[in-house]
């Protein structure tokens, strides 16, 4: 450690540009996984705030929600300790000159699924809607009169929840009579019977009793299920991946040039006595020292960042992930290290003072 360090102190310039390296790709990983999270959080908001154990869609859905298309009594809650009914469609919402894509949630008011209101009131009749509270910044508020596309109906905002987005829209959470006359328009006294799924609670899904045209699903499966969640995710962690990978070959390549550089020192050191095991530690203390504080940096700038990121960025930061990448980043670094390590333990005294 003490050879390590000094020829750092003794190098600034030279380390300086390797720890700053190393801070850019700690600080586009700790980025990524925040921005993987937020838009995690974006596609499954509304179905956490249920803290429901699974749900019940048709076998022909495919576990797509808006697919599924049931009745009322198709299940009476056989095996659950809790159930809900669950009507839903996509629309795009205006007002003014404000529109936005929404999901409408048609809900019984007395269900576990209804939401909390954080400011305004809940709905109480026809028309009347709960608005996940991101819309605000859109410039929605309390009283507006929304009108759908697809549809003549038109919907007023009583009130807002927090945290309420499903497939990353806003939801908008109003009467099962509500919902289903913006579903089926006119038609939609003979369909009232009509809905997507039911959300339930249970300690066992196995336990749950449905008809041979329904599936039983965890809530976890119907999440990974959602249009382009997993493709998303997937792409967003190989990146991530990626990026590890680029962080080893990077410091190797820094390490090795330093390594060759430094031939001739090593050789006079080797004469001296100094042993491969000494020297091979003093370049892995060195690289972690390296790695280290370009990890500390980056996520450093990766906190300060978020703190002023504007709200419709989609970033949320998990700590403990980012802690995991972190140690991920100093490992993989060190494992880089490695071919420099392997340069020097094959370095002859002889040649290469001669050299």
């Amino acid at each position: 450690m003490f050879l390590a360090w000094n020829e750092i102190k003794n190098n600034k310039l030279r380390f300086l540009l390797i720890v700053g390296v190393l801070t850019l790709v700690s600080y586009l990983v700790f980025f990524l996984s925040g921005l993987a999270n937020g838009l995690e959080n974006l596609n499954k908001e509304a179905v956490d705030k249920w803290e429901a154990d699974g749900v019940i869609l048709t076998d022909e859905s495919d576990i797509n929600l808006p697919q599924s298309t049931l009745a009322i009594g198709d299940f009476e809650g056989d095996g659950t300790d809790e159930y809900a009914i669950l009507s839903q469609v996509n629309s795009i919402a205006k007002t003014d000159d404000i529109k936005t894509n929404v999901s409408l949630f048609g809900i019984n008011e007395d269900e576990f699924i209804m939401p909390d209101v954080s400011e305004g009131k809940a709905f109480s009749k026809m028309g009347e809607v709960i608005a996940d509270d991101s819309l605000k910044d859109e410039g929605f508020k309390i009283g507006d009169e929304l009108s759908l596309s697809s549809t003549d109906i038109t919907l007023t905002i009583t009130g807002f929840t927090e945290d309420a987005k499903f497939n990353a829209a806003p939801v908008l959470y109003g009467s099962l009579e509500t919902i289903q006359e913006v579903r089926f328009g006119d038609a939609a006294e003979q369909k009232d019977d009509q809905i997507n799924g039911y959300v339930i609670r249970t300690d066992n899904l196995e336990s749950v009793t449905v008809d041979d045209s329904l599936s039983v699903v965890s809530t976890q499966t119907f999440i990974e299920n959602m249009p382009g969640y997993s493709e998303q995710n997937l792409t967003l962690t190989f990146m991530i991946y990626f990026l590890f990978i680029i962080s080893a070959v990077i410091l190797a390549i820094f390490l090795y040039v330093l390594t060759i550089q430094k031939i001739s020192i090593f050789g006079v050191m080797k004469a001296q006595g100094i042993s491969n095991s000494y020297l091979s530690k003093s370049v892995i203390a060195q690289t972690f020292i390296l790695s280290l504080a370009g990890v500390i940096v980056g996520f450093t700038l990766t906190l300060i960042t978020g703190y002023f990121l504007p709200a419709a960025v989609p970033v949320a930061f998990n700590y403990m992930d980012m802690l995991i990448y972190a140690a991920v980043l100093v490992i993989v670094s060190i494992l880089g290290a490695l071919f420099s390590v392997q340069t020097i333990v094959k370095i002859d005294p002889l040649d290469a003072i001669g050299g």
